[in-house]
């Protein structure tokens, strides 16, 4: 659904970028030591597919974990939930941390 190869990595604005539909999402995040902390989702009004929300999320922790060196903090509610439901993602949060 998503092309993993058009999401961005804006590091100027700290965000991954895609663009569906002429409406831009993006997930915000900070760096800090070797975690990135997922911060703040935002999907806009005019995506108007279910899936669009699982699958841009999907991707941004693919990319992530392509990087085997940073750990996941999910702070968003959304990014919480989904890794909860996809237990294969959970052992990108670091050691000792529980969602």
């Amino acid at each position: 659904m998503i092309d993993a190869d058009a999401l961005v990595d804006n590091e100027f604005l700290r965000q991954f970028e895609y663009t569906y539909q002429n409406e831009l999402a993006t997930i915000e995040y900070a760096l800090q030591d070797r975690k990135i902390f997922l911060t703040k989702l935002h999907i806009p009004e005019g995506i108007e597919n279910e899936d669009f929300e699982y699958h841009f999320i999907k991707t941004v922790l693919d990319k992530i974990k392509e990087n085997d060196s940073l750990s996941v903090m999910p702070t968003h509610a959304k990014i919480v939930k989904f890794i909860r439901k996809n237990r294969l993602y959970k052992s990108m949060l670091p050691i000792g941390v529980r969602i």
